[in-house]
């Protein structure tokens, strides 16, 4: 599940980089974003050949650590006017839905050890 939703989040931070840097002219956040924003599902991905459980939980927290990331730069698009509230919620929803299953990976994980 958490594969496929970062996948596509991943899929929605490309097409908002598009924009961002040709419509509205902005490439500094939109490179950050796109980098922290694609950098969730490469961890995800990544976890799926970890070597140990603790490789597998070092691979969770730096996808949850991109997802916070992602968050900030968002926030900074929509508090510097970039991008509009429904564009910002509608991100960040999507977001916080994949921040609340990375917390639950890593919480279950730290709890097993």
């Amino acid at each position: 599940m958490i594969r496929a939703k970062s996948i596509d989040f991943a899929v929605r931070i490309i097409k908002f980089y598009k924009y961002l840097c040709t419509e509205k002219k902005e490439f500094v956040m939109s490179k950050q974003i796109l980098r922290s924003g694609t950098s969730i599902g490469a961890n995800v991905s990544e976890s799926k050949n970890a070597q140990s459980s603790p490789d597998y939980l070092t691979k969770m927290n730096i996808a949850l650590k991109e997802a916070d990331e992602t968050q900030y730069w968002l926030e900074l698009l929509f508090r510097s006017e970039y991008i509009t509230i429904d564009e910002y919620q509608s991100l960040n929803n999507d977001l916080k839905e994949i921040i609340a299953i990375l917390v639950s990976i890593v919480k279950k994980l730290k709890d097993k050890k």
